[in-house]
């Protein structure tokens, strides 16, 4: 075994959406990155799967092509072996009909041997994964194998329970995977370290110390080439009830038992469970003006591109303390941070700034960690000022952060299921955007490079949002 690859059998990774653009944009170049950095098992294949009459070489080709555009570049890396390791398996796959899949997948365990784990990874659109499920049981590609489903995980309260079930049908829970990529960042796994590791934080973890609790994933970026998944989808059901809601639980939880996969997953779901129904008058919905010019948008569209939220904690830690939720397209910015906005002193005895004392990780890139505080303005007077303290994760001593696609398909090659979610988390989060889904509020128009609606800005009244007011 060479030096930091995976321990255990090889690995056939199959690739369900191999030529689609999640798998061009996230999975392919995560995938390359692994075997750059050695953490793949000695003998690894991976298959992509795809409706298309490939042949290998094609599929090879257009690896390559994926990595010279979305990284990293072939040339930097072991692209040889790499690419001697690539298979496709054209035809689809169905119940009715496995295409070629079943003859690679047979070949490819006469290569490596009858204990491969089988690992398949889901990346197409949400609509497909019951059809798919159902037939890795038919197949018998299922038993044993570990299965990764892209979020959103159901579309719907009702197809969530749908999915879940078929899924359970087939698969036990251990096998499940079910990605959230806003997990696998350095910065939300940094929340642990920096909360349960520091007293600072520890003790003043709670709603006596801390006024608001602020998480912003504003984008510059319209919707791409992605019209038909996100207008019928929208900012709802692609952010809030997955990474925004999720990384809120991450801030809420109580301390784990363990850092172990189970005890972290427990206090991650029954936090979630604690997020009181969502209040739709406390829901601003958004559409960036021009959306509805988009090529594949219909002219008539209500689909939200914008969504503001102040959600609540039920539980004697945070009750009181609004979350306070963001994220848009087409915005004046694009970042993803936390911001923990700390209560001014009641007893000190000079007038302290507002919003003065805030803890903000940032979770894009390999993170950061600012912290904002109050301090004396250096000259005569007693004059008083805030600045920031920054400590930047990629630059700590020995650092060597992955990317979150990077990070998770290594914890999913070596069974970890620490940072994915579980079915009862996710029952939670639907019931708490219920109430949203049956009262929408219409979708305000907003100009594009803005900020969203200006009714945004009255949800974290009588304060306000710390980025971009």
């Amino acid at each position: 075994m060479t030096a930091n690859s995976v321990p255990g059998p090889p690995i056939v990774f199959v690739l369900f959406g191999a030529t689609g653009d999640l798998a061009k944009r996230m999975v392919i170049p995560a995938f390359f990155t692994l075997a750059q950095q050695k953490l793949l098992p000695d003998n690894y294949l991976l298959i992509g799967n795809g409706r298309g009459d490939v042949s290998h070489d094609e599929f090879r080709k257009h690896v390559h092509d994926t990595l010279r555009a979305f990284g990293p570049h072939p040339d930097a890396g072991p692209w040889d072996d790499f690419s001697s390791r690539l298979r496709f398996a054209g035809g689809g796959f169905s119940s009715d009909d496995p295409g070629a899949l079943l003859d690679v997948v047979a070949d490819a365990r006469a290569e490596l041997g009858e204990d491969t784990q089988l690992v398949h990874y889901l990346a197409v659109p949400p609509v497909a994964f019951i059809g798919l499920t159902a037939a890795l049981g038919k197949h018998r590609l299922a038993a044993d194998s570990r299965v990764v489903y892209e979020k959103p995980f159901g579309t719907s309260p009702e197809n969530f329970r749908e999915l879940d079930k078929a899924v359970h049908e087939v698969l036990d829970e251990s096998q499940v995977y079910r990605i959230d990529h806003f997990l696998g960042k350095e910065a939300t796994q940094d929340l642990h370290v920096l909360r349960f590791a520091n007293s600072l934080f520890s003790t003043s973890w709670d709603a006596e110390h801390i006024k608001s609790v602020q998480i912003d994933a504003p984008e510059t970026l319209d919707i791409d080439d992605r019209a038909g998944f996100y207008d019928a989808t929208g900012a709802v059901l692609d952010m809030l009830i997955t990474h925004l809601l999720q990384v809120a639980a991450e801030v809420a939880m109580e301390p784990p038992a363990s850092m172990g996969a189970d005890d972290l997953q427990s206090a991650r779901e029954e936090v979630i469970g604690c997020f009181r129904p969502l209040d739709p008058t406390e829901v601003v919905l958004g559409q960036y003006d021009g959306y509805r010019d988009v090529p594949g948008i219909a002219p008539d569209s209500t689909t939200d591109t914008f969504v503001a939220a102040r959600m609540w904690v039920d539980n004697d830690r945070w009750r009181g303390v609004p979350f306070l939720m963001r994220t848009g397209k087409r915005m004046a910015g694009s970042t993803q941070r936390v911001s923990i906005v700390l209560r001014e002193p009641t007893d000190a005895p000079f007038d302290v700034p507002q919003d003065g004392g805030v803890l903000t990780l940032s979770l894009a890139g390999n993170g950061e960690v600012l912290l904002s505080m109050v301090v004396k303005e250096p000259g005569a007077g007693l004059n008083l000022t805030t600045t920031d303290a920054k400590i930047v994760l990629g630059e700590v001593a020995g650092a060597d952060a992955l990317p979150p696609y990077v990070r998770l398909i290594h914890d999913v090659l070596i069974g970890d299921r620490s940072l994915f979610t579980r079915p009862d988390g996710l029952a939670h989060a639907w019931a708490v955007i219920q109430p949203l889904l049956d009262h929408r509020p219409a979708a305000q128009p907003y100009p594009q490079g803005s900020w969203g609606p200006p009714a945004a800005a009255e949800l974290a009244a009588p304060d306000r949002w710390l980025l971009g007011q």
